[in-house]
């Protein structure tokens, strides 16, 4: 069955555990900030956006596990074809290097034996690359689709247009990864950050409640809560944004 990994369709148990864990910040705000869980009510309006979110991160993760398997088997292609094999006996050879690494239930694994299927049913093997590139989503799968199309239709170099691809997105990958890397610290700090008003406010409460109690249950306090409340979300979604950056 072919997969199309910019679409995401959660199981029951994904979605009860997004469910739980969403009402569980709810109910934390609204204590912290209303010292009431009728609060929780209006924040149940942002939970699409939620939803969204988390799919949009689980998206992306699966992308990426399928560009790491995606370069284990093209690297085994190119040495499929350096020991002689056609590209056809190749693939069958990088199914099998694929299943030894991440098992027969791997992302990549799967579209190989997909394509095998395929390939037995005479389909070209440039339109299933090219297939795979489209549906990934992610350019340097579509831009192999593309350039094996061309190389295979051309009578080119096959074996020498694979390697150097497979080594141009290897080094691409690296490159992103170190990026990555080097803004985890930051990112890491973010969250920290991010928690430390919570953890301020939970302190207060539970040590000095006193000091809070002409915040709650009046329309001032209420009003009051509400801006910072909004200022902090502000400044969260700031600081995420400035983190996130598009590699």
């Amino acid at each position: 069955m072919e997969r199309d990994y910019g679409i995401l369709e959660l199981t029951g148990k994904e979605k009860g555990k997004l469910i739980l864990l969403y009402l569980g910040i709810c109910a934390m705000v609204s204590w912290l900030f209303y010292h009431s869980f009728w609060a929780v009510l209006p924040f149940l309006l942002g939970f699409p956006v939620f939803l969204k979110k988390q799919k949009e991160k689980k998206i992306r993760e699966r992308r990426e596990e399928l560009l790491t398997e995606f370069l284990t088997g093209i690297h085994a292609v190119a040495s499929a074809l350096d020991a002689g094999y056609s590209m056809e006996n190749a693939l069958g050879e990088a199914l099998k290097e694929t299943e030894k690494i991440y098992g027969a239930d791997g992302v990549f694994t799967e579209e190989l034996r997909e394509m095998e299927r395929k390939r037995n049913l005479n389909q070209s093997l440039e339109s299933l690359w090219t297939d795979l590139g489209k549906r990934s989503g992610m350019e340097d799968i579509e831009n192999f689709g593309e350039i094996f199309q061309v190389a295979r239709r051309s009578g080119g170099n096959l074996k020498e247009i694979i390697r150097s691809t497979a080594d141009n997105i290897s080094r691409k990958t690296e490159t992103r990864r170190e990026i990555e890397i080097s803004l985890a610290s930051k990112k890491m700090e973010q969250k920290i950050m991010s928690a430390v008003p919570f953890f301020i406010l939970a302190y207060v409460d539970l040590g000095s409640s006193e000091f809070l109690k002409g915040l709650y249950h009046n329309t001032f306090g209420i009003l009051l809560m509400t801006v910072c409340l909004g200022l902090y979300l502000i400044a969260f979604f700031w600081g995420r944004r400035i983190v996130e950056i598009d590699i």
